[in-house]
């Protein structure tokens, strides 16, 4: 054990357990700490501040300097709350939004942070209760504040809570504004906390604000003709316990579907996410309940958001008529796909539109982009920048939609985080429209990969948490910087792209500089017959991520099966050669 690590943990928890601007319980819980015999409690707590990153806080709730308390959503609120007095000087006027979903503490950090905000004399619109990321952001455009703050760990285990920081766009901070608030955060102490809330500043919002985001959803129909012919869809939904459960149905029934049924387990609020293993859709345990209650009504598609709905889960029937979960990947360049060819079709495609992707997202929407004579343009991963693009463009270039493998969408532009309301409504059209055509989402996915080419994409997530956790991390993405892999599954790597370095390596050596707005600890590789490998650290989350998309030869849906396992066997390969 690192003794040095060790006594500067026990200097910091000793303050924790004596001074008295903590609560008793926080005391005693970190006495508790400092009294266990086993010190890799107190040090996973205490080693490092919870850093207020570019998009927030996230991490395991608890008392300690490295967990979600609030304590340390207090001081990041203070923080946050003197960068907004400094950017807008002067203003009288300054209001800022406060939302949560599901979460436990949820609430009790929401209102601390509302406090914080009117302690500061920023008026505060605080929601009534738990909801939707996506209308946190709506309501900051809608009512023109400054800045937003939602309290969500979004599809993160039941341990986890997290705070959001918007600004003004309705987009998570970007530069400078991010640098200038960390600076802010981490200049406050604790007694520097304004806790005593004005009430007069603090404004409850929740109905009304409910009615103007359905009716900006709405805004992400295409064709509601077709909806109309097939508005008994069967659709199940789930909203794993969160935010989605009263939203997502209305804004079905507000497009015109008819037909929808939810898994009553699943809509009661808990942030313990009892059903569940963990409430993140990527994990198709979580969609068990749905896939029953969708077999026992027949139902065409089974549907899920995760806690804080705004990220979307979606399971078909495939051929054989069983449920088949479709990957972040699939339901990206099915949405692409559908907007291109129907708006097209509508006659609503003027030529200044576009489309985004993140880095790590299928190649197949840019052959489907191309096709179709589309802009799409590449951003990091994360919907920041999704909405800095949209901000971009704003005036100049239509948004029509944009993605992320990690089954995150935005069919419309008046949110500027990802948007499961709208995109579940928006794949549910997708589902008619292929009913309407007599086919299934599945039949649609088969015909696009049959037209643009079939590739296959697989995440694998090592996670390493704690400290020594994170050092494995630093250290894997050094190696892979300085000891790239020559081959992977048998094709050459003739290209390497470092976004942290910002160049980009051919196979002869060659370097040439990549454009991108900010430098991000990302690599990638790419193979001779098209490969992709990307490698990157999560920000949100102890783990690294490698993203894998293999092509492979695909003849029509009867072939699916067996591009699948000749690609996953090529997976694995590319595993074993990065010593996954």
């Amino acid at each position: 054990m690192d003794q040095e690590l060790l006594k500067k943990c026990v200097e910091v928890a000793q303050v924790w357990a004596t001074d008295p601007v903590f609560d008793a319980e926080t005391q005693a819980e970190v006495k508790a700490m400092l009294e266990a015999e086993d010190k890799s409690q107190l040090i996973d707590s205490f080693y490092q501040t919870l850093e207020f990153g570019t998009g927030g806080l996230r991490g395991i709730m608890g008392p300690g300097t490295n967990r979600m308390n609030r304590y340390i959503v207090g001081s990041a609120t203070q923080g946050f709350a003197n960068y907004i007095l400094k950017a807008f000087p002067g203003r009288k006027d300054l209001s800022v939004v406060v939302g949560h979903d599901c979460r436990n503490h949820g609430r009790e950090f929401a209102e601390t942070v509302a406090n914080i905000f009117s302690a500061n004399g920023i008026k505060v619109y605080l929601f009534e209760s738990l909801r939707p990321t996506p209308e946190v952001s709506f309501a900051i455009r809608q009512l023109g504040a400054q800045a937003g703050v939602n309290v969500t760990a979004s599809h993160n285990p039941k341990e986890y809570n997290g705070y959001k920081a918007y600004w003004d766009d309705g987009a998570q901070v970007l530069a400078p504004h991010d640098v200038g608030i960390i600076n802010e955060v981490n200049a406050v102490r604790m007694e520097d906390v304004k806790w005593e809330g004005n009430p007069d500043l603090i404004e409850i919002i929740g109905g009304e604000m409910d009615w103007d985001y359905l009716q900006g959803v709405k805004e992400a129909m295409v064709d509601q003709d077709v909806i109309l012919r097939q508005k008994d869809l069967n659709i199940v939904y789930t909203p794993l316990h969160g935010t989605g459960r009263v939203i997502i149905p209305e804004a079905l029934r507000s497009w015109g579907f008819q037909n929808i049924h939810v898994v009553p387990e699943q809509m009661v609020i808990d942030g313990n996410f009892p059903t569940v293993v963990s409430p993140n859709p990527e994990n198709s345990e979580a969609m068990t309940l749905g896939m029953k209650l969708g077999t026992k009504l027949n139902a065409d598609l089974v549907i899920a958001s995760d806690p804080d709905a705004d990220r979307l889960a979606i399971v078909c029937r495939n051929s054989k008529g069983e449920w088949e979960i479709l990957n972040g990947n699939m339901t990206c360049m099915m949405f692409a796909w559908y907007i291109i060819a129907n708006k097209k079709k509508l006659g609503q495609l003027k030529g200044n539109e576009f489309l985004v992707k993140t880095i790590v997202t299928t190649e197949l929407i840019r052959r489907i982009a191309d096709k179709n004579g589309v802009e799409l343009q590449d951003c990091y991963t994360g919907f920041k920048w999704i909405a800095s693009l949209i901000r971009e463009n704003e005036g100049v270039k239509k948004y029509i939609g944009g993605g992320e493998e990690s089954f995150g969408f935005l069919p419309f532009d008046k949110v500027r985080d990802k948007d499961s309301p709208a995109s579940i409504c928006l794949i549910c059209e997708i589902a008619a429209w292929a009913k309407d055509n007599g086919k299934t989402l599945y039949d649609l996915l088969m015909d696009i990969y049959a037209e643009y080419g079939f590739s296959y994409n697989k995440t694998i997530n090592v996670v390493r948490p704690g400290k020594s956790g994170a050092d494995e991390i630093k250290a894997m993405m050094e190696n892979f910087r300085n000891n790239p892999p020559r081959e992977l599954a048998g094709s050459p790597v003739c290209c390497i792209k470092d976004f942290k370095l910002l160049e980009m390596t051919d196979a002869a050596g060659k370097k040439t500089p990549i454009q991108m707005p900010d430098r991000s600890n990302v690599l990638q590789w790419f193979t001779e017959n098209g490969t992709k490998v990307s490698v990157r650290p999560s920000g949100t989350e102890p783990k690294i991520k490698f993203y894998l998309e293999v092509p492979e030869a695909f003849t029509g849906a009867a072939d699916y099966e067996r591009a699948c396992d000749v690609a996953e066997k090529k997976c694995l390969d590319i595993a074993k050669a990065l010593g996954l």
